[in-house]
Protein backbone atom coordinates (compact mmCIF):
# COMPACT_ATOMS: atom_id res chain seq x y z
CA UNK A 1 0.00 0.00 0.00
CA UNK A 2 1.36 3.65 -1.17
CA UNK A 3 2.19 5.85 1.96
CA UNK A 4 2.53 9.15 0.24
CA UNK A 5 4.52 11.95 2.24
CA UNK A 6 3.18 15.07 0.97
CA UNK A 7 0.76 16.65 -1.32
CA UNK A 8 0.91 16.23 -5.04
CA UNK A 9 3.28 18.08 -6.18
CA UNK A 10 0.81 20.49 -8.40
CA UNK A 11 -1.10 21.11 -5.12
CA UNK A 12 1.82 22.06 -3.47
CA UNK A 13 2.87 24.26 -6.40
CA UNK A 14 -0.20 25.98 -6.35
CA UNK A 15 -0.76 26.42 -2.66
CA UNK A 16 2.95 28.19 -2.67
CA UNK A 17 2.27 30.99 -5.37
CA UNK A 18 -1.80 31.26 -5.31
CA UNK A 19 -1.98 31.26 -1.25
CA UNK A 20 -2.49 34.97 -0.20
CA UNK A 21 -2.72 36.70 3.06
CA UNK A 22 -5.48 39.70 3.26
CA UNK A 23 -2.86 41.87 5.60
CA UNK A 24 -1.12 41.93 2.32
CA UNK A 25 -3.05 44.82 1.05
CA UNK A 26 -4.32 47.46 2.60
CA UNK A 27 -8.29 49.61 1.30
CA UNK A 28 -6.11 52.27 0.15
CA UNK A 29 -3.60 50.96 -2.38
CA UNK A 30 -6.38 48.32 -3.69
CA UNK A 31 -8.70 51.88 -4.28
CA UNK A 32 -5.18 54.04 -6.05
CA UNK A 33 -5.16 50.34 -8.40
CA UNK A 34 -8.13 49.28 -9.30
CA UNK A 35 -9.32 49.76 -13.26
CA UNK A 36 -12.60 47.94 -12.49
CA UNK A 37 -15.66 48.43 -10.77
CA UNK A 38 -16.08 46.20 -7.51
CA UNK A 39 -19.52 45.19 -6.69
CA UNK A 40 -20.15 43.21 -3.16
CA UNK A 41 -23.10 40.89 -2.75
CA UNK A 42 -24.53 39.67 0.07
CA UNK A 43 -27.10 36.74 0.29
CA UNK A 44 -29.37 37.10 3.43
CA UNK A 45 -32.25 35.44 4.66
CA UNK A 46 -33.54 36.32 7.97
CA UNK A 47 -29.69 37.69 8.92
CA UNK A 48 -31.58 41.14 11.21
CA UNK A 49 -28.95 40.51 14.00
CA UNK A 50 -25.91 41.03 11.40
CA UNK A 51 -26.61 42.08 8.20
CA UNK A 52 -26.71 45.91 9.40
CA UNK A 53 -23.32 45.70 10.84
CA UNK A 54 -22.07 43.83 7.65
CA UNK A 55 -22.78 46.28 5.29
CA UNK A 56 -22.08 50.03 7.44
CA UNK A 57 -18.68 48.71 8.04
CA UNK A 58 -18.15 47.91 3.96
CA UNK A 59 -19.90 51.02 3.29
CA UNK A 60 -17.69 53.13 6.12
CA UNK A 61 -14.34 51.40 5.07
CA UNK A 62 -14.70 50.99 1.46
CA UNK A 63 -16.69 53.46 0.24
CA UNK A 64 -16.91 56.63 2.17
CA UNK A 65 -13.07 56.19 3.58
CA UNK A 66 -11.90 55.18 0.29
CA UNK A 67 -13.59 54.56 -2.86
CA UNK A 68 -12.45 50.60 -3.72
CA UNK A 69 -16.23 49.32 -3.22
CA UNK A 70 -18.64 50.93 -5.93
CA UNK A 71 -21.33 49.12 -4.74
CA UNK A 72 -23.00 46.99 -1.61
CA UNK A 73 -26.26 44.39 -2.91
CA UNK A 74 -28.24 42.86 -0.40
CA UNK A 75 -30.37 39.76 -1.77
CA UNK A 76 -33.19 39.39 0.01
CA UNK A 77 -33.82 35.55 0.34
CA UNK A 78 -37.59 35.40 1.26
CA UNK A 79 -36.71 36.77 4.38
CA UNK A 80 -39.43 36.79 7.34
CA UNK A 81 -38.09 39.65 9.40
CA UNK A 82 -36.32 43.15 9.25
CA UNK A 83 -32.95 42.04 6.72
CA UNK A 84 -33.84 43.73 3.98
CA UNK A 85 -35.06 46.89 5.84
CA UNK A 86 -31.78 47.08 7.76
CA UNK A 87 -29.73 46.39 5.13
CA UNK A 88 -31.52 49.32 3.12
CA UNK A 89 -31.11 51.63 6.16
CA UNK A 90 -27.25 50.59 6.55
CA UNK A 91 -26.76 51.73 2.79
CA UNK A 92 -27.14 48.45 0.38
CA UNK A 93 -28.78 48.63 -2.38
CA UNK A 94 -31.71 45.68 -1.41
CA UNK A 95 -33.18 43.21 -4.06
CA UNK A 96 -35.23 40.49 -3.50
CA UNK A 97 -34.68 36.98 -4.67
CA UNK A 98 -37.90 36.44 -6.77
CA UNK A 99 -38.03 39.80 -8.09
CA UNK A 100 -34.52 38.82 -9.89
CA UNK A 101 -36.46 35.41 -11.22
CA UNK A 102 -39.60 36.11 -11.58
CA UNK A 103 -40.42 34.27 -15.23
CA UNK A 104 -38.44 32.03 -14.31
CA UNK A 105 -38.64 28.47 -13.00
CA UNK A 106 -38.55 29.01 -8.72
CA UNK A 107 -35.50 27.87 -6.65
CA UNK A 108 -34.98 27.14 -3.20
CA UNK A 109 -31.37 27.48 -1.58
CA UNK A 110 -28.43 29.96 -1.44
CA UNK A 111 -27.13 29.05 -5.01
CA UNK A 112 -30.66 30.97 -6.29
CA UNK A 113 -29.78 34.26 -4.07
CA UNK A 114 -26.22 34.07 -5.40
CA UNK A 115 -27.19 33.87 -9.11
CA UNK A 116 -29.83 36.52 -8.35
CA UNK A 117 -27.10 38.68 -6.89
CA UNK A 118 -25.01 38.65 -10.19
CA UNK A 119 -27.92 39.28 -11.95
CA UNK A 120 -28.20 42.81 -9.83
CA UNK A 121 -25.00 44.00 -9.38
CA UNK A 122 -23.06 46.14 -11.87
CA UNK A 123 -19.67 45.60 -11.11
CA UNK A 124 -16.84 44.18 -13.20
CA UNK A 125 -15.45 42.18 -9.95
CA UNK A 126 -18.02 40.76 -7.63
CA UNK A 127 -17.38 39.59 -4.11
CA UNK A 128 -19.78 37.14 -2.34
CA UNK A 129 -20.05 37.45 1.70
CA UNK A 130 -22.20 35.63 4.11
CA UNK A 131 -25.43 37.76 5.97
CA UNK A 132 -24.29 36.28 9.20
CA UNK A 133 -21.34 37.09 10.17
CA UNK A 134 -20.22 38.41 13.59
CA UNK A 135 -17.27 40.55 14.48
CA UNK A 136 -17.34 41.58 10.11
CA UNK A 137 -14.05 43.26 9.27
CA UNK A 138 -13.93 44.84 5.89
CA UNK A 139 -10.24 43.08 5.45
CA UNK A 140 -12.97 40.13 4.31
CA UNK A 141 -13.66 42.41 1.43
CA UNK A 142 -10.25 43.44 0.52
CA UNK A 143 -8.42 40.04 1.04
CA UNK A 144 -10.91 38.36 -1.56
CA UNK A 145 -10.41 41.47 -4.54
CA UNK A 146 -6.97 41.90 -3.89
CA UNK A 147 -5.49 39.52 -5.96
CA UNK A 148 -8.15 40.41 -8.63
CA UNK A 149 -7.28 44.02 -8.94
CA UNK A 150 -3.45 43.61 -8.87
CA UNK A 151 -3.00 40.38 -10.61
CA UNK A 152 -4.97 40.03 -13.82
CA UNK A 153 -4.24 36.69 -14.31
CA UNK A 154 -6.42 35.76 -11.34
CA UNK A 155 -10.14 35.35 -12.63
CA UNK A 156 -11.26 33.98 -8.68
CA UNK A 157 -10.35 33.96 -5.12
CA UNK A 158 -11.26 31.69 -2.46
CA UNK A 159 -11.56 33.03 1.12
CA UNK A 160 -9.90 30.58 4.04
CA UNK A 161 -9.91 31.31 7.95
CA UNK A 162 -9.91 29.54 11.26
CA UNK A 163 -13.38 28.85 12.71
CA UNK A 164 -13.82 28.53 16.27
CA UNK A 165 -16.76 26.62 17.35
CA UNK A 166 -18.26 27.40 20.37
CA UNK A 167 -19.43 25.21 23.02
CA UNK A 168 -22.15 25.17 26.17
CA UNK A 169 -18.58 24.57 27.91
CA UNK A 170 -15.99 25.59 25.29
CA UNK A 171 -14.22 26.73 22.83
CA UNK A 172 -12.63 24.39 19.88
CA UNK A 173 -10.28 26.61 17.89
CA UNK A 174 -11.12 24.94 14.35
CA UNK A 175 -14.02 22.85 15.43
CA UNK A 176 -15.98 24.85 12.50
CA UNK A 177 -16.00 23.50 8.31
CA UNK A 178 -17.54 19.55 9.70
CA UNK A 179 -19.26 19.43 6.60
CA UNK A 180 -15.88 20.23 4.91
CA UNK A 181 -14.14 17.45 6.74
CA UNK A 182 -16.27 14.62 6.59
CA UNK A 183 -17.70 14.88 2.98
CA UNK A 184 -16.47 18.02 0.92
CA UNK A 185 -12.56 17.18 1.39
CA UNK A 186 -12.80 13.41 0.86
CA UNK A 187 -14.80 14.01 -2.41
CA UNK A 188 -12.15 16.36 -3.39
CA UNK A 189 -9.25 14.54 -2.95
CA UNK A 190 -10.83 11.36 -4.45
CA UNK A 191 -12.24 12.76 -7.61
CA UNK A 192 -10.68 16.30 -7.95
CA UNK A 193 -7.23 16.04 -6.64
CA UNK A 194 -6.16 19.38 -8.30
CA UNK A 195 -8.63 21.15 -5.86
CA UNK A 196 -6.63 19.22 -2.70
CA UNK A 197 -4.69 22.57 -2.01
CA UNK A 198 -8.12 24.77 -1.16
CA UNK A 199 -7.83 25.34 2.26
CA UNK A 200 -11.78 25.91 2.75
CA UNK A 201 -13.29 24.94 -0.41
CA UNK A 202 -16.92 25.34 1.51
CA UNK A 203 -16.27 28.57 2.11
CA UNK A 204 -18.89 31.56 1.54
CA UNK A 205 -16.51 34.07 1.00
CA UNK A 206 -14.87 34.36 -2.67
CA UNK A 207 -14.86 36.76 -5.53
CA UNK A 208 -14.71 36.60 -9.12
CA UNK A 209 -14.91 38.59 -12.59
CA UNK A 210 -17.96 39.26 -13.66
CA UNK A 211 -17.34 37.31 -17.37
CA UNK A 212 -16.07 34.16 -15.72
CA UNK A 213 -18.93 34.08 -13.22
CA UNK A 214 -21.97 34.63 -15.73
CA UNK A 215 -19.94 31.56 -17.48
CA UNK A 216 -20.88 28.80 -15.27
CA UNK A 217 -23.90 27.59 -13.31
CA UNK A 218 -25.46 27.76 -9.89
CA UNK A 219 -25.94 24.95 -7.87
CA UNK A 220 -29.99 25.97 -5.85
CA UNK A 221 -28.44 24.48 -2.59
CA UNK A 222 -25.72 23.75 -0.28
CA UNK A 223 -23.84 22.47 -2.95
CA UNK A 224 -23.51 26.00 -4.84
CA UNK A 225 -19.75 26.15 -3.39
CA UNK A 226 -18.25 23.32 -5.15
CA UNK A 227 -20.30 22.85 -8.11
CA UNK A 228 -18.42 26.33 -8.50
CA UNK A 229 -15.26 25.12 -7.76
CA UNK A 230 -15.17 22.05 -9.93
CA UNK A 231 -17.38 24.15 -12.59
CA UNK A 232 -14.13 26.82 -12.82
CA UNK A 233 -11.39 24.00 -12.83
CA UNK A 234 -12.64 23.14 -15.58
CA UNK A 235 -13.82 26.80 -17.36
CA UNK A 236 -10.41 28.43 -16.55
CA UNK A 237 -8.10 25.84 -14.86
CA UNK A 238 -6.35 25.50 -11.56
CA UNK A 239 -3.67 28.24 -12.34
CA UNK A 240 -6.33 30.90 -12.56
CA UNK A 241 -7.63 29.74 -8.88
CA UNK A 242 -6.49 31.50 -5.60
CA UNK A 243 -7.20 31.50 -1.78
CA UNK A 244 -6.82 33.90 0.59
CA UNK A 245 -6.73 33.96 4.40
CA UNK A 246 -8.95 36.17 6.13
CA UNK A 247 -7.69 35.57 9.56
CA UNK A 248 -10.94 34.07 11.99
CA UNK A 249 -14.67 33.43 10.80
CA UNK A 250 -17.64 33.46 13.16
CA UNK A 251 -21.21 32.94 12.75
CA UNK A 252 -24.13 30.73 13.46
CA UNK A 253 -23.09 26.96 13.74
CA UNK A 254 -26.11 24.65 12.10
CA UNK A 255 -27.69 21.66 13.99
CA UNK A 256 -25.94 18.20 12.94
CA UNK A 257 -29.31 17.15 11.18
CA UNK A 258 -28.73 20.14 8.98
CA UNK A 259 -25.22 19.40 8.66
CA UNK A 260 -26.09 15.92 6.78
CA UNK A 261 -28.74 17.53 4.97
CA UNK A 262 -26.12 20.22 3.76
CA UNK A 263 -23.46 17.12 3.19
CA UNK A 264 -26.11 15.06 1.29
CA UNK A 265 -26.84 18.30 -1.69
CA UNK A 266 -22.68 17.97 -1.39
CA UNK A 267 -22.88 14.47 -2.99
CA UNK A 268 -25.79 15.08 -5.24
CA UNK A 269 -23.62 18.01 -6.52
CA UNK A 270 -20.65 16.39 -6.78
CA UNK A 271 -22.11 13.03 -8.08
CA UNK A 272 -23.75 15.22 -11.66
CA UNK A 273 -20.16 16.50 -12.13
CA UNK A 274 -19.11 13.20 -12.11
CA UNK A 275 -21.60 11.76 -14.69
CA UNK A 276 -20.21 14.90 -16.49
CA UNK A 277 -16.68 13.68 -16.83
CA UNK A 278 -18.35 10.32 -17.67
CA UNK A 279 -17.63 8.61 -13.87
CA UNK A 280 -21.32 8.31 -13.08
CA UNK A 281 -24.17 6.57 -15.35
CA UNK A 282 -27.01 8.60 -14.32
CA UNK A 283 -27.15 12.49 -13.71
CA UNK A 284 -28.56 12.38 -10.30
CA UNK A 285 -28.39 8.93 -7.62
CA UNK A 286 -30.17 6.63 -7.09
CA UNK A 287 -32.61 8.37 -4.76
CA UNK A 288 -32.40 12.24 -3.49
CA UNK A 289 -34.41 11.32 -0.34
CA UNK A 290 -32.45 11.33 2.84
CA UNK A 291 -33.30 9.67 6.29
CA UNK A 292 -32.73 10.97 9.40
CA UNK A 293 -33.77 9.82 13.39
CA UNK A 294 -34.78 12.35 15.46
CA UNK A 295 -34.96 11.16 18.80
CA UNK A 296 -38.44 11.64 20.75
CA UNK A 297 -41.37 13.23 19.16
CA UNK A 298 -45.19 12.16 18.44
CA UNK A 299 -44.27 10.36 15.61
CA UNK A 300 -41.72 8.04 17.00
CA UNK A 301 -41.66 4.67 15.46
CA UNK A 302 -42.29 1.63 18.48
CA UNK A 303 -39.37 -0.14 19.68
CA UNK A 304 -37.26 3.12 17.85
CA UNK A 305 -38.35 6.18 20.58
CA UNK A 306 -37.08 8.22 17.64
CA UNK A 307 -39.09 9.77 14.94
CA UNK A 308 -38.06 9.71 11.34
CA UNK A 309 -37.47 12.70 8.84
CA UNK A 310 -37.44 11.83 5.45
CA UNK A 311 -35.78 15.21 3.46
CA UNK A 312 -35.43 15.64 -0.28
CA UNK A 313 -32.14 16.99 -0.81
CA UNK A 314 -32.04 17.04 -4.82
CA UNK A 315 -30.95 20.23 -6.41
CA UNK A 316 -31.90 22.83 -9.41
CA UNK A 317 -29.36 24.72 -11.66
CA UNK A 318 -29.50 28.17 -12.56
CA UNK A 319 -27.80 28.19 -16.12
CA UNK A 320 -24.88 30.14 -16.42
CA UNK A 321 -25.71 34.25 -16.63
CA UNK A 322 -24.33 34.92 -20.34
CA UNK A 323 -26.91 32.53 -21.28
CA UNK A 324 -29.99 33.72 -19.96
CA UNK A 325 -31.73 36.81 -22.12
CA UNK A 326 -31.64 39.81 -20.25
CA UNK A 327 -34.86 40.49 -20.38
CA UNK A 328 -35.96 36.80 -18.66
CA UNK A 329 -34.02 38.88 -15.73
CA UNK A 330 -35.55 41.63 -13.67
CA UNK A 331 -33.98 44.93 -12.84
CA UNK A 332 -33.47 45.66 -9.69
Amino acid sequence: MSNPSGPLPVVEAWATYRTGNANQWTAAELAATKKDRVSVVIPARNEQDTIGDIVSVIRRDLIERVQLVDEIVVVDSRSTDATAMLARAAGARVVAQDDMTRGLPRMEGKGDALWSGLAASTGDIVAFVDGDLRDFSSTFVTGLVGPLVTNRSVEFVKGFYHRPLVGATSVEVDGGGRVTELSARPLINLFWPELAGFVQPLAGEYAGRRHTLESIPFVSGYGVEIAMLIDLLDLVGLDALAQVDLGERHHRHQTIDALGRMSAQIMVTAWSRLHRHGLATTPVPPTTLLTQFQRGGEDALPHLNRQVVVSDVSVDERPPLVTVPRPAVRAA
